[in-house]
């Protein structure tokens, strides 16, 4: 068997982000990810919408597709339905993700489709030029909001936990070390894992965002429980320090097995009806 290098999964096509731009840590760590994992390249596809972040499939050697704004979910699931031997990861911006893209999240989510969301959290609308996202601090001014901003930001943690998400992490572009455990972690979970990677624009929201994020980062504890509900409400609800790591995690059925489970009841025939004894073996681990 061959043995992949982060090297084996480079285009060769050079990304155009601006210097400094938080996603050059993020395509490191998937670089490093997939060669740790050792996937071979033709088993692996990545799906992105429109922005900056979604110029990344272009970068990596591997099946990719720049679909169109906010559809990176709809797009990865048809992937992995049609082959679910490949790994899929879908990438996705703040704005991408969390405005037009944002109904599609809970779908996924209560599917529990068995694929990698990775968004690239900038705070911004970076490939327009600096207008406000659904995750643009309430402190900041861009060009649409030069006042201020009126609504509150979205917390993307609290959605996919209140969605059902079964996989739920966060991480930041210039911790690429702890990005790369997290990138395999949420691959290897059967079932949908969703990852909020900080990646600042040093362009429209500017360098010193790293060293805020820098000053207000802290690791979860060894000791943290990642499996308590409870807990992971903590985290999501905490101001003025922002944790890394593995937020939640819990075992679901993944929704290709809930598929065959459904394929399993029709071949036995009958008039089966969703009861409460039909619904607990679709979905029991």
């Amino acid at each position: 068997m061959r043995g992949y290098t982060a090297k084996d999964y480079r285009s060769g096509v050079k990304p155009v982000w601006c210097p400094g731009c938080g996603d050059y840590g993020i395509l490191n760590a998937l670089y490093q990810a997939f060669a740790q994992l050792q996937l071979p390249p033709e088993e692996v596809a990545i799906i992105s919408g429109i922005g900056c972040s979604s110029r990344l499939p272009g970068y990596v050697k591997t099946y990719g597709f720049n679909s169109i704004h906010g559809r990176a979910l709809p797009v990865a699931q048809g992937v992995k339905l049609a082959r679910p031997e490949t790994t899929v990861v879908a990438v996705a911006g703040d704005g991408d993700g969390l405005a037009i893209g944002a109904g599609h999240f809970p779908h996924a989510a209560r599917r529990n489709i068995d694929l990698t969301y990775i968004m690239l959290d900038n705070g911004i609308y970076g490939m327009t030029k600096g207008q406000a996202s659904p995750t643009t601090g309430s402190d900041q001014r861009t060009k649409t909001t030069p006042y201020g901003i009126v609504e509150d930001p979205i917390n993307p943690i609290k959605l996919a936990l209140g969605y059902g998400v079964t996989f739920i992490a966060r991480g930041f572009s210039a911790q690429v070390k702890q990005a790369v455990d997290l990138i395999i972690q949420a691959i290897r979970h059967p079932g949908f894992a969703f990852i909020q990677m900080l990646s600042p624009c040093v362009t429209f929201v500017g360098r010193e965002q790293f060293d805020i994020i820098r000053s207000l980062a802290v690791d979860l504890p060894p000791d943290y429980d990642p499996t308590s509900l409870e807990r992971a409400w903590e985290i999501s609800n905490e101001t003025g320090r922002i944790s890394l790591g593995v937020i939640y995690r819990t075992e679901s059925l993944p929704f290709d097995q809930r598929l065959r489970r459904i394929g399993e009841l029709a071949k036995r025939g009958g008039n089966h009806h969703f009861d409460a004894t039909v619904r607990q073996y679709m979905v029991a681990s």
